[in-house]
């Protein structure tokens, strides 16, 4: 009789002896031992430096940008108080643009071309004058004049810009950084406005956007091999200044201030601002002293170049300075300059750049104001009496532009 193996016990001694073979064949293949990266203390790759963009799209960026909202709201809320308080048409006895409003509509285009209050509505809230600082001695407007626009289109343009512009720099740089650019370079334009300043109401509230825009082109100096973009920013910034620089040359907005702001942010710019940060750490890691490492190399990224910090910082103390001290002693460069009035003003039919004292004669007959200028004659009868002195003043200068 044959012994016979049973088939499972055949199937079995073949996967054992197949196992066996793999098994002695894996002892001859070399294998690849890879270090624990745990305890890799400080081997922390980075990626090569590459050209990055400066201006990036708002979608992509979805950081708080606190700071220049809160600028804008703050603008707003202004100029919001300041047309309340115009009441056009009750101060003009209905003579306004856009009557529909009532108490907020404007002065029409022939008193304000930016479609805002009256100059005397303007001085009440604080704009800046040369007889309320010569004569008066009311410091307190330089703190004022920049929340002020002149008008809705000076509204428009000036908020449009800062939004444009301030957003890019916040996200990039801080909330912090931004907000003290915008506030120097608002008080510094304000400084440089009173040098100039004349006898008519002048805001200087776009002094802190040209702040931003000279801090903008500031950081693009100085990191200028790592940005893609570099011509879009100068053309961005050229329109945006430009456009910014007509509306200074309408009435009640001060170029001056904007020139003051410019220079302001164009040296607090290198004072503030850092390099961007365009390499990224690799996820390998120590795993005890990389936040202390990664502190260390903030810090020295945002202190680099102290000696070029040192010097725009030297130099700002200097133009605040220069431009603070004779504003104090009551000095005009205005009357050394004969020409510089026409940075601020250019001569319309509308208005006149020539400053000088207005006198109109009052006549009042049958219920009716007859207001005649005296340099030029020119008249205009008013259907109503009921006129405030400042009022008068306003309507004088018209008579008399």
């Amino acid at each position: 009789m044959k012994n016979s193996t049973p088939p499972e016990t055949n199937l079995q001694s073949n996967f054992v002896a197949r196992n066996s073979m793999e098994s002695r064949r894996n002892d001859h293949i070399p294998v690849e031992m890879k270090p624990s990266r745990l305890f890799d203390i400080g081997n922390c790759d980075t990626e090569q430096e590459q050209g990055m963009p400066f201006f990036r799209s708002f979608s992509k960026n979805r950081e708080i940008t606190w700071v220049i909202s809160l600028f804008v709201l703050l603008h707003l809320v202004a100029f919001a108080t300041t047309m309340f308080a115009n009441n056009c048409w009750r101060n003009s006895q209905g003579d306004c643009a856009l009557k529909f409003l009532g108490r907020m509509s404007f002065q029409p285009l022939s008193e304000n071309p930016l479609l805002g209050p009256s100059a005397s509505t303007l001085d009440e809230m604080g704009a800046l004058r040369q007889k309320f600082l010569a004569h008066d001695h009311q410091i307190w407007r330089l703190f004022t004049c920049f929340w002020l626009h002149a008008g809705v289109f000076h509204l428009i343009i000036n908020l449009t810009s800062v939004i444009f512009v301030g957003i890019q720099l916040e996200q990039k740089f801080g909330p912090l950084r931004i907000g003290i650019i915008y506030i120097l370079s608002a008080l510094t334009g304000t400084l440089m406005a009173a040098l100039f300043i004349q006898n008519s109401p002048a805001v200087s509230s776009s002094a802190a956007l040209f702040g931003l825009i000279g801090s903008l082109l500031s950081g693009l100096i100085r990191n200028w091999e790592l940005y893609t973009d570099k011509i879009l920013v100068l053309v961005s910034l050229s329109f945006i200044s430009s456009i910014n620089f007509v509306v200074g040359l309408l009435p009640y907005v001060d170029n001056f201030a904007n020139i003051g702001g410019s220079i302001s942010g164009f040296l607090l710019g290198f004072v503030l601002f850092f390099p961007p940060q365009i390499v990224k750490e690799s996820s390998s890691k120590g795993l005890f002293d990389y936040g202390r490492r990664k502190s260390s190399a903030a810090l020295k990224r945002k202190l680099d170049r102290p000696i070029l910090r040192s010097i725009a910082l030297v130099l700002f103390c200097l133009t605040v300075a220069i431009v603070l001290l004779p504003v104090l002693h009551g000095i005009n460069v205005s009357k050394y300059c004969s020409w510089c009035q026409y940075i601020n003003c250019v001569p319309s039919k509308s208005w006149n750049c020539e400053i000088r004292a207005n006198s109109c004669k009052e006549t009042i007959s049958g219920g009716k104001l007859t207001l005649t200028c005296v340099d030029n004659d020119n008249f205009k009868v008013f259907p109503f009496t009921a006129i405030s002195p400042a009022r008068r003043m306003d309507l004088c200068a018209l008579l008399c532009s």
